[in-house]
């Protein structure tokens, strides 16, 4: 796993307010013991907190009731919590780490802790339970399962614990290119270990002299949860017919799991399993000069999609090669640049002049904006076609935005600006997912912008006039004025 803010290690070193979720369960002293074991069922814990006056006075466990039982010979329906509590409660601050909340646990030999706000505030309660699941949520342990496991129903359950994992490290304050970054390498392992055991169980392998790519955003490395799949072959010249049926039968295998293991298809059928998307490096050159040196609408969509690839399993060396061709092309064709910028320019972000949002009119979105039309593809799109330009592929849109800030190529000021809005909707776009599959409903990029906070919104617009800034910016640069008339 690369290393990075987001590591085993660093969960120790998180807030242990991030740990507590909802509203603590508390009963007044009073409370019979009865209705605090029916609490505790109800809730699914192991103890309640016993409140007076608004003061945390101690705690009734399963464990106490379990001692009322034996010792008092199953007569506990005279009893009151405050009869069996624990006092003198053991607690910690919501702004310590966990490291602290490990020590005091063992230090006094408990299972929980109480947990304060600065105001003094009961917050939550935590137990060695919670911190023990704390460990199954870092992507290391995540990654050794990915690579433990031994079938594909298995990576089918890991698979869908990935957005808990994921959830409780937005929640933790983990920045968005991280998080990417994390959802992308995880995407990887899991497709390694279905080819692993397509090879292992099925006997399915990509034969030698191929190599499986991933297009988009999988192969630029920045996906938020689980993105269509976007995926090509490419294979050397002069390969037999043993090897294209072997070719065929792993990719269509390949593609099969994935949508198993929970990554939908490509609705355009931009998949591997696609004879369309297979080709041998030489055909593969002959579509990236078709596409570049004639710059038809159809063909500027296909380089979009395609000029991002990476190779995932295989021959590496056919993607290095490509590559260079597609570089060499390129810069023998230079009408391609203001076509392709043309072609990104007429995404402009939905912001008028006074900032109003405008949202889809009509529709199943009616009243709704995608994330991803409004400025996420366009800031993808023109900081690749700068970065080509510039005679570069591959990497993220960070990685592409920051050798572009190194190189001069745009004033710094504006990168700064371009930058932040691009996060800012990435994260957006990621917290509106993880918060639609929180209450059972698909990922989407489309959002509501009444249904968002006023300082939301107002990020929002800010965020999608510094895509303006970009589209303004590569206008000027390729005189799109005049290749528009």
């Amino acid at each position: 796993m690369p290393q990075g803010p987001f590591s085993e290690g660093s969960f120790m070193f998180l807030q242990v307010g991030s740990l507590c979720q909802g509203t603590p369960v508390t009963c007044p002293p009073e409370t019979a013991v009865v209705e605090a074991a029916r609490l505790m069922r109800e809730h699914n814990i192991s103890g309640v907190v016993v409140v007076e006056n608004g003061i945390p006075l101690g705690v009734v466990t399963v464990s106490d009731l379990r001692n009322l039982i034996v010792d008092g010979a199953g007569n506990v329906s005279g009893h009151k919590v405050c009869d069996i509590m624990s006092a003198g409660l053991i607690s910690v601050r919501a702004r310590d780490l966990v490291v602290e909340a490990i020590f005091r646990m063992a230090k006094h030999n408990i299972h929980r802790l109480t947990v304060f706000d600065d105001t003094g505030r009961l917050q939550g309660v935590i137990t060695d339970a919670d911190l023990l699941r704390l460990q199954t949520r870092t992507p290391l342990y995540l990654n050794q399962e990915i690579e433990a496991a031994t079938s594909i129903e298995q990576l089918q359950r890991i698979s869908a614990r990935m957005v808990d994992m994921v959830s409780f490290a937005a929640r933790a304050g983990t920045d968005i290119k991280s998080l990417v970054e994390l959802i992308s390498h995880l995407n990887d392992a899991f497709t390694q270990r279905i080819i692993s055991l397509l090879d292992e169980l099925e006997g399915i392998r990509l034969p030698a002299g191929a190599a499986y790519l991933v297009l988009g955003s999988e192969g630029r490395g920045e996906q938020t949860l689980r993105t269509d799949q976007d995926s090509a072959i490419i294979h050397a010249d002069g390969l037999g017919a043993t090897q294209f049926a072997e070719i065929e039968r792993f990719s269509v295998r390949l593609v099969e799991a994935l949508e198993r293991i929970g990554v939908p298809r490509c609705p355009g059928d931009t998949m591997a399993s696609n004879p369309q998307w297979r080709h041998s490096l030489t055909k593969w050159k002959e579509l990236v000069e078709q596409w570049i040196t004639v710059p038809e609408p159809d063909n500027l969509v296909n380089f979009g999609m395609f000029q991002d690839f990476r190779t995932i399993h295989g021959d590496a060396g056919l993607e290095a090669e490509l590559r260079a061709h597609l570089l060499e092309t390129t810069r023998r064709c230079s009408l391609f640049f203001p076509y392709m910028a043309r072609h990104i320019a007429r995404f402009p972000p939905p912001v008028g002049l006074f900032g109003h949002i405008r949202v889809e009119r009509r529709g199943e979105h009616r009243g709704e904006v995608d994330l991803k039309k409004a400025g996420i593809f366009a800031v993808t799109e023109a900081a690749s076609l700068l970065a080509l330009e510039d005679g570069a592929t591959g990497g993220s849109t960070w990685d592409k935005l920051e050798r572009l800030r190194q190189r001069g190529v745009l004033p710094e000021k504006d990168m700064a600006v371009i930058e932040q809005s691009f996060s800012y909707l990435v994260q957006l776009r990621l917290q509106r997912q993880l918060r639609a599959l929180a209450v059972g409903k698909p990922p989407s990029n489309y959002l509501n912008p009444l249904a968002i906070p006023e300082l939301e919104r107002n990020q929002l617009r800010q965020a999608l006039r510094g895509v303006a800034t970009l589209l303004r910016i590569i206008r000027v640069r390729f005189n799109l004025d005049a290749i528009s008339r």
